[in-house]
C-alpha cells in the first residue's frame, strides 16, 4: 500500500521563479556547493596525514554517516518544498528558538562555506599564475573579483547559474576521474595491501581523519534551498539530495584509495604534498592532466563560490520573511525573480573575513580550512536537529512507520560524534577559537530573534508546502 502524503497548502512564491530548472540543474545546486574538485587536491592529503592507509575507510565511513542524514532530508523534500531549506523542515516540529537556531546554523555554513572556497580559489589562482607569468596577483583583488562575478551571475538568473556550475563540475569531475583510472590501470589494478589491512593506521587518526573527511560534503543538500525554483521539486530535491551524497561517496573514496596508492608507487608521502594530483597526473602517464586538474580546481571554487552565495541568499530570503532577518532582505527583484538584495548580502558577508584574512597575509589554503571548519560547525547542527524533528513529523502526519525511528537515531548519533570530533582533543590555534566565533554568533542570532520576535510573533514559520 503506496504511503500517503501529509498535506499542506501551496507554497508561498516568495517572488521567485517557478519550476525553472530541471532535475539536473537541481542535482548541480547540490554538487557545486560540495565543490568536489577540491577534495582530490585539498583535502584527502589532510585525511591521509591523520589517517593514513585508512583514508578510503575515512570516507567510507563518512559516506554513510551523509547518506544516513540524506534519507532524514529526502523525507521531508517528499513533502515540503520552499526556499528554507533545512530551517522550513524544523519549523514544523521543533519550538521556534530551536528552528532559528537551524536558520542562523545554515545561513553561517553556507556563507562560511563561500568564504573558505574564495580563499582556495586564490590559492589556486596564484599557483597557476605563478606557473604561467612567474608572478603572483592580489589575493585581496582575486577574492573580490570570484565573488563580484558570482554575485552578479546569481543576481542575473538563477537558471545561469545552475547550467554554469552543472558543466563546470562534470567537466572538473571527468578530468580526476580519468587520472585515477590511468593511474589504477598503470599500477595493474592490483589491491594495495597496506591500504586493505590498514597498516599504521590508529583509532585516534581514524577519527580525526573522518572528522575531515566530513567537510568534503557539506552542502550536499543545498538543492532543498531551490524549492520554489525547482521543477516537480518534490521528486527532484529528495533524488538530488540523495544523489549528491551517493555519487560524492562513491567518487571521494575512489580518489582516496587511488591517491594514497599512487603516493606509495613513488615513495613519498601525500599527507605532506602541496601539489597531489600533478604528482599523479606524472604517475599515471599523462603529467598535462595535472595542470588541466587544478585548472578544474579553480574553476570547480568559482563555482563553489556562486552555489553558497545562491543557496545562503535563499535561506536568509525566508529568513526575512519569519522576522529572523531584515525585511528588505525579503524582496526579489522584480524582473530576475531572484533574491537580490539577499544574494548581495550574503556575497558580501562571504568575502568580508576573507579579504580582511588575505590582506593580513593570511595563505588561501589556511583560509580555506579555517572558513571550512567554521562552517562545519553550522552544518552538524543543523544536520542534527533535522534528524530529531523528523520521527515527530511523520507520526504528526501519519506517515511514520518503524525505520523512521531508527535511520535519524543513527544519523544524529553520527553528526554528534562528529560535532564531538571536532571539539576534542581541543584543535591547535586558530581552529581552538572556532567554537567560539560560532557560539558568539549563535547567541547574537537567538537574540535577535528574541527581540523581533515580541513584535512579529504573527510571522513565525507555519507548515508550508
Amino acid at each position: 500500500m503506496a504511503e500517503a502524503a501529509p498535506k499542506y497548502p501551496q507554497t508561498a512564491g516568495y517572488g521567485l521563479r517557478h519550476g525553472i530548472l530541471s532535475p539536473m540543474e537541481t542535482l548541480a545546486q547540490s554538487v557545486s556547493t560540495m565543490a568536489p574538485t577540491t577534495t582530490p587536491a585539498a583535502t584527502i592529503p589532510l585525511v591521509c596525514a591523520l589517517a593514513g592507509n585508512g583514508t578510503w575507510l575515512a570516507y567510507v565511513l563518512a559516506t554513510v554517516a551523509v547518506l544516513l542524514v540524506a534519507l532524514c532530508i529526502g523525507r521531508f523534500a517528499r513533502y515540503s518544498a520552499s526556499p528554507g531549506s533545512l530551517y522550513t523542515y524544523t519549523s514544523m516540529i521543533l519550538p521556534p528558538w530551536l528552528a532559528a537556531t537551524v536558520a542562523w546554523s545554515l545561513l553561517l555554513a553556507y556563507v562560511a562555506t563561500g568564504s573558505s572556497v574564495i580563499g582556495g580559489f586564490y590559492h589556486y589562482a596564484n599557483l597557476l599564475l605563478h606557473d604561467a607569468t612567474g608572478h603572483v596577483f592580489s589575493t585581496v583583488l582575486l577574492s573580490l573579483i570570484v565573488t563580484g562575478v558570482s554575485i552578479w551571475i546569481a543576481y542575473r538568473d538563477v537558471k545561469i547559474s545552475a547550467r554554469l556550475m552543472l558543466w563546470i563540475e562534470a567537466a572538473s569531475v571527468s578530468v580526476i576521474v580519468i587520472v585515477v583510472m590511468l593511474l589504477l590501470f598503470r599500477q595493474g589494478w592490483h589491491w594495495d595491501s597496506d591500504e586493505l589491512h590498514l597498516r599504521g593506521m590508529t583509532g585516534s587518526g581514524l577519527r580525526l581523519g573522518l572528522v575531515l573527511a566530513l567537510f568534503s560534503f557539506v552542502g550536499f543538500e543545498s538543492a532543498t534551498t531551490l524549492g520554489s525554483e525547482a521543477h516537480n521539486p518534490l521528486k527532484t530535491i529528495p533524488r538530488a539530495v540523495i544523489q549528491s551524497s551517493l555519487l560524492a561517496g562513491a567518487f571521494f573514496t575512489a580518489c582516496a584509495y587511488a591517491e594514497v596508492l599512487g603516493f606509495h608507487a613513488v615513495g613519498q608521502d601525500l599527507g605532506t604534498s602541496q601539489a597531489p594530483m600533478r604528482l599523479l597526473a606524472r604517475v599515471g602517464g599523462a603529467p598535462p592532466l595535472g595542470i588541466l586538474i587544478d585548472i578544474g580546481a579553480l574553476v570547480s571554487l568559482f563555482a563553489g563560490t556562486l552555489a553558497c552565495i545562491t543557496a545562503a541568499a535563499r535561506v536568509l530570503l525566508l529568513m526575512a520573511h519569519h522576522g529572523l532577518a531584515h525585511d528588505s532582505l525579503g524582496t526579489t527583484h522584480a524582473t530576475n525573480q531572484t533574491p537580490s538584495r539577499a544574494v548581495i548580502a550574503t556575497g558580501m558577508a562571504a568575502v568580508a573575513p576573507v579579504a580582511v584574512l588575505a590582506a593580513s597575509g593570511k595563505s588561501g589554503l589556511d583560509v580555506y580550512g579555517w572558513m571550512g571548519s567554521l562552517a562545519t560547525y553550522g552544518f552538524i547542527v543543523a544536520y542534527a536537529l533535522v534528524c530529531v524533528a523528523l520521527p515527530r513529523y511523520l507520526r504528526d502526519h501519519g506517515a511514520f512507520k518503524s525505520w523512521d525511528r531508527i535511520i535519524p537515531a543513527l544519523a544524529c548519533a553520527a553528526m554528534l560524534l562528529a560535532l564531538v570530533g571536532n571539539l576534542y582533543p581541543v584543535p591547535e590555534g586558530p581552529y581552538g577559537k572556532l567554537p567560539y566565533v560560532y557560539l558568539a554568533y549563535l547567541t547574537a542570532g537567538l537574540l535577535w530573534f528574541l527581540l523581533r520576535g515580541r513584535r512579529r510573533n504573527s510571522s513565525l514559520p507555519e507548515n508550508e508546502n
